[in-house]
Parts: C-alpha cells; sequence; structure tokens
C-alpha cells in the first residue's frame, strides 16, 4: 500500500494545487470548476513528467519541460498556465 507524505496545498483564483509523494511519484495535482489534472515524476525527480486527467488516470502525454507540462494541465483546467498556483515543493519539477 502506498502512503504519501504531507501534503503541500496552495490555492489562488478558485483552483487548488496539492503536492504529495507516494512511494513512487512526485504528484501535483490541479482541482478547478469541477476540472482536474496531475502532473506525476518519479520519485527520484530525473524523469520526464507525464500529464494526466487526474492522479489516478491514464497517461496522456509525458514532457521534460515543467512550463509545457503546466501548459498541458491548464489547458485540461480550461485556464491560462499562469493561474496555476504552484507549491514551493514541486516548483523543481521537469528535467
Amino acid at each position: 500500500m502506498m502512503t504519501d507524505t504531507d501534503a503541500d496545498t496552495v490555492e489562488a483564483d478558485g483552483i487548488t494545487a496539492r503536492y504529495h509523494e507516494t512511494a513512487e511519484e512526485r504528484v501535483l495535482e490541479f482541482e478547478g470548476d469541477g476540472r482536474t489534472a496531475c502532473v506525476a515524476q518519479n520519485r527520484e525527480g530525473y524523469a520526464m513528467l507525464k500529464v494526466r486527467p487526474s492522479a489516478d488516470g491514464d497517461e496522456l502525454e509525458r514532457y521534460y519541460g515543467f512550463d509545457m507540462a503546466l501548459d498541458h494541465a491548464a489547458e485540461l483546467l480550461g485556464v491560462d498556465p499562469n493561474a496555476l498556483p504552484i507549491p514551493d515543493a514541486a516548483a523543481d519539477m521537469g528535467m
């Protein structure tokens, strides 16, 4: 059974971002206006970022850069990428 470390949660402009780590991944989940998106990376932090519609959803795309993954996540949420709040613990995601 996977357990999460303490989550880091921030909210801005109606969007909630929650960062946590599982036994296998670093996970950044977004929720806003009934929509969700997730950016995940392996726990070591050196692999490509995976964008999913939710934390347990199927992978939609992989990106090297955090900015590109955030663009895709924002598209899933129907918002501008600049509107996504980023918890401090997630700021170094990407290659």
